[in-house]
C-alpha cells in the first residue's frame, strides 16, 4: 500500500513540476536598473511579470549580451526578448512582436563636457563614440564618420567615458541616470534633447504566437486600470525626482 501511495505521490509531483515549468516564459533582457534588476524588481520586470500573470504565465528573466540574446530567442532556445525596438522581426523572422509597447526608451548621449548635439545623429560625426554592442538602433544610426567603440555592458561604457577613451557614450536615459547616481559621476552630463525616443516591445518566439494578442491585451488593461502607473511611481518616480539637475538642455 505504501508503495502504491509513493508511486502516485511521485507521479503527481512530476506532473505538477512539468505543469509549473510549462507555464514559465524565459525572457532575455538587456535592460539595467532601474528598468531590470537581478531580483526582478525593476520597472519592466514588474510590468512584464504582472502582464504575464494575467494570462496565466510566470516570468523568468535572463541577461545575455544583446546580440547573443537575439540569436537565442530567434532560435527558440529562450522564449523571447523583453525590450526591443519595432522592426526586429525583419532581421529575426522567428520573433513576433507584442504590439502593445512595454514603454518608451530615450536614447541619450552622455559626456563629461558640454557638447552641442541638438538631438541629431549627424552631430556625433566628429567624436569618439561608444555604445553597447548589439543595440540595433545605434548600429543603424551612429554615423560611420564617427570613431566607434563597442563594449559589452554599461559598466564598461561609463568606465571608458571616465577614462576619456570616448568623447560621447550613448545609452538609455533611465539606466544612465542610475549609473550617474550610483557611481557618483558628478561630472557626467546627459545631453538633451535625446537622439531618439523609441517605443520598446516584448518579442516572443513564434512557438508562443498564440500568447501575443493575450499579452498585448493584458498590457493595455494594466495601463487603463492604473496598475502600470503604480509600478512607474514605485520604481522610476523616485529616480526622476532625484535627477532634476545635471542635464544639459540645448532647447
Amino acid at each position: 500500500m505504501r508503495l502504491i501511495r509513493f508511486f502516485w505521490v511521485s507521479l503527481f509531483s512530476l506532473w505538477a513540476g512539468a505543469l509549473y515549468a510549462s507555464n514559465m516564459l524565459v525572457i532575455n533582457t538587456t535592460g539595467q536598473p532601474p528598468l531590470n534588476t537581478a531580483q526582478g524588481s525593476g520597472f519592466m520586470d514588474r510590468v512584464a511579470a504582472e502582464a504575464l500573470a494575467k494570462i496565466g504565465y510566470r516570468l523568468q528573466t535572463i541577461r545575455l549580451p544583446a546580440e547573443r540574446g537575439l540569436r537565442n530567442s530567434n532560435a527558440g532556445i529562450d522564449d523571447g526578448e523583453m525590450s526591443r525596438i519595432a522592426g526586429l522581426e525583419k532581421l529575426y523572422p522567428n520573433l513576433i512582436r507584442v504590439p502593445e509597447k512595454i514603454m518608451d526608451w530615450e536614447f541619450n548621449a552622455f559626456a563629461n563636457r558640454e557638447i552641442r548635439m541638438d538631438g541629431a545623429w549627424s552631430a556625433l560625426s566628429p567624436y569618439v563614440v561608444a555604445y553597447i554592442n548589439g543595440w540595433k538602433i545605434l548600429e543603424k544610426n551612429v554615423p560611420v564618420a564617427a570613431q566607434i567603440t563597442k563594449v559589452k555592458n554599461p559598466e564598461q561604457l561609463f568606465s571608458i567615458l571616465q577614462k576619456d577613451r570616448a568623447d560621447v557614450i550613448i545609452y538609455e536615459r533611465w539606466g544612465g541616470l542610475q549609473m550617474i547616481q550610483q557611481q557618483h559621476l558628478n561630472n557626467t552630463l546627459i545631453l538633451t534633447p535625446p537622439l531618439a525616443t523609441k517605443e520598446m516591445f516584448i518579442y516572443l518566439h513564434k512557438k508562443h504566437k498564440h500568447l501575443v494578442p493575450r499579452l498585448a491585451r493584458a498590457l493595455s488593461e494594466m495601463k487603463q486600470s492604473g496598475a502600470y502607473q503604480k509600478i512607474y511611481d514605485e520604481t522610476l518616480g523616485p529616480l526622476a525626482k532625484k535627477n532634476k539637475t545635471g542635464e544639459q538642455s540645448l532647447n
